[in-house]
């Protein structure tokens, strides 16, 4: 079995839809999303639409949280008063489930269901599939969410042992960045950059 771990993807559907194409799946393969399915690119419904469907096709995949679903599901139950997530992107995301039935862009009930379902973290023998990073000094069962979620330069500039190599999304590089306790393959699909795949064991990029 493999395991292809799929970056921020930031309602690019295009760009999903080729890497599918690119990525030589089996019915034995596992595919692990790491958050951000929405916010900033024009189709965040068709992104979430696109990886429901492959669900029911019996495909393996673990779809984790990503820091803009958790802004949207808090702006959905009022709780974003101050704006942050209108300001991150959001305004792209209500636009994608606009139509004329539905003017104030409330996702259906499967994609509120979804977006609710989201795992915090997918762990392997190996390795640890996470949106963000995790705290320096903590255990892996111990991180708090906030971390998970929303870590950058604590995680980034730290050396420490985690006891697994993390893989994550989050923070956006021109390339992926190798490390050995580390792998970060958020390449800016959104912001004209590229869409990244790490398939694990073999250590293979793919990017569209």
């Amino acid at each position: 079995m493999k395991t292809y771990a799929i970056g921020d993807l930031h309602g690019e559907l295009k760009m999903l839809e080729a890497m599918l194409d690119k990525l030589p799946l089996t019915e034995d393969d596992m595919v692990v999303f790491l958050g951000d399915y929405i916010d900033r690119g024009t189709d965040a419904r068709g992104v979430i639409d696109r990886i429901l469907q492959l669900r029911e096709k019996g495909l393996k995949l673990i779809a984790l949280k990503g820091n803009h679903e958790a802004m949207y599901l808090n702006y959905l139950r009022g709780e974003d008063a101050d704006g942050l997530f209108l300001n991150n992107g959001g305004r792209s995301t209500i636009r994608s489930y606009r139509t004329l039935w539905n003017r104030n862009g409330y996702p259906p009930a499967v994609h509120l269901e979804f977006l609710e379902s989201l795992a915090l973290f997918h762990e392997a023998e190996n390795d640890f599939f996470v949106h963000a990073g995790a705290r320096p000094c903590v255990a892996l069962d111990d991180q708090a969410e906030e971390d998970l979620l929303w870590i950058r330069s604590d995680f980034l500039g730290c050396s420490f042992d985690f006891g697994k190599r993390i893989i994550f999304g989050h923070t956006p590089y021109r390339e992926p960045l190798i490390q050995l306790d580390k792998i970060g393959i958020d390449t800016g699909a959104t912001y004209g950059g590229k869409l990244t795949c790490l398939c694990l064991p073999d250590e293979i990029f793919y990017t569209v």
